[in-house]
């Protein structure tokens, strides 16, 4: 995997983002700010910095992925918008007084993360998405380019891109890791729901472990019309 192997992928999604351009309309990017995530992140910034980058903040993330986040924005010279829930910690709890994250998963993901999204969909027509087909069978479901909610349209660019294509990349272009991954993190998203998992076994092992959960909602929840 060299330069002209990624100059072919990548030609394919620059001339996607360039049609949608063209045509008019508002793209977007959301960035979880994983190592795995910065590929794309590079490659769509490379192509324009117009195209706004978003950051879901949910005010349960590790600090490492806040100072990641802001490193790799110092890095690629560009500005994160973060999102923030509308509704207050303190208001985000059960008649026990437990947070949702630790009494109502779903509910603590649509407050945090699928809520605080839906005003950015509303206002854009094409969302960049990161997900990859090898990360769930779930995933491996969806196409390229799918509808998305209040009329927007998904746009998979590395749906394709095996963990050997991420690795590459990031080698090529010397792109930093999370500091958490070399502890045993390798799908990082809130800190009260992420563990540690075993580097051979399925690296989303460690999302919401315990719970009758593998999704976050919005890549369930924010797909088709609504």
């Amino acid at each position: 995997m060299d330069a002209d192997y990624f100059k072919e992928k990548t030609s394919e999604i620059e001339e996607r983002i360039n049609r949608f351009m063209d045509d008019g309309l508002k793209l977007f990017i959301g960035s979880s700010f994983q190592t795995h995530s910065i590929p794309l992140l590079h490659i769509v910034t490379s192509i324009s910095k117009e195209i706004p980058v978003y950051f879901i903040d949910t005010g349960f993330h590790f600090p490492e992925t806040l100072i990641y986040r802001d490193q790799i924005a110092e890095l690629f010279g560009i500005e994160v918008i973060n999102t923030h829930s509308v509704v207050s910690k303190n208001l985000q709890c059960d008649a026990d007084g437990n947070l949702y994250f630790a009494s109502d998963p779903d509910h603590c993901c649509y407050l945090n993360k699928i809520q605080p999204l839906e005003p950015v969909l509303i206002a854009h027509d094409v969302w960049i998405n990161g997900i990859r087909a090898e990360q769930s069978a779930h995933r491996k479901k969806m196409g390229l380019v799918i509808k998305g909610p209040f009329d927007t349209l998904r746009y998979h660019p590395v749906l394709h891109w095996t963990n050997k294509d991420i690795f590459y990349y990031r080698k090529l272009h010397n792109l930093p890791p999370h500091p958490l991954e070399e502890k045993g993190y390798l799908s990082i998203g809130c800190e009260p729901c992420t563990r540690k998992v075993d580097p051979s076994g399925d690296e989303r092992a460690g999302r919401w472990f315990g719970m009758k959960k593998t999704e976050c909602g919005l890549h369930t929840e924010l797909v088709g019309n609504r």
